[in-house]
């Protein structure tokens, strides 16, 4: 991400100026930055985590968003565009427009190179903050990592590192398995042709 050359923007001027914006940034506390798009292994595990999360939802009350939802993570400090969001409550949005929700249940991010870092440590520190917050998956394209953080009935969050490809993450606030193999679907494959 590279930070655009304007002035500090307080939350209501970024989405005014964003909804008419031709490519997605991201808001950090009053700095706008251009969002780059990923690799194909990138696109292709947030396409497979919405599909397996979208079947096994599909009878559920949740919603599975792709990464056109913009979230407002903290206001004042954070407007992003998760790869994927699952909302399972009634949705709260910023204001009467409705571009910008408030309440996620549960995020995902897929890592890349020059967002890893970030992803890691501000960006998961802030959605852990959210109160309607209940997990977070951060999923490395290659190798197969999955950081799976969710939240405890006291409040706390517990972390749990998958690296086994024939393991399954229990997305406790879904109720449901979510096998690490459908995460990475074709990704060997890609890589290989990419080659």
């Amino acid at each position: 991400m590279s930070s655009l050359p304007l002035a500090r923007l307080s939350p209501q001027e970024f989405l005014e100026w964003e909804r008419n914006a031709e490519q997605k940034h991201e808001y950090w506390d009053g700095e706008v930055f251009a969002m780059a798009g990923g690799s194909p292994a990138h696109s292709l595990v947030i396409g497979n985590v919405q599909v397996a999360l979208g079947r096994r939802l599909d009878a559920s009350p949740c919603f599975v968003f792709n990464a056109d939802l913009r979230v407002a993570v903290r206001w004042g400090e954070l407007i992003t565009y998760p790869d994927i969001t699952v909302l399972c409550e009634e949705p709260q949005y910023f204001d009467n427009k409705e571009d910008t929700l408030t309440n996620p249940t549960l995020i995902v991010e897929v890592l890349s190179p020059s967002t890893k870092k970030t992803d890691r440590t501000e960006k998961s520190f802030m959605y852990r903050e959210i109160p309607s917050m209940r997990e977070i998956l951060l999923v490395d394209p290659a190798p197969t990592m999955i950081e799976h953080y969710w939240k405890l009935p006291n409040g706390h969050w517990e972390l749990e590192t998958v690296r086994n490809p024939g393991a399954a993450i229990a997305l406790v606030s879904l109720d449901q398995q979510l096998p690490v193999s459908e995460i990475y679907r074709k990704v060997d494959l890609l890589s290989r042709s990419l080659r």
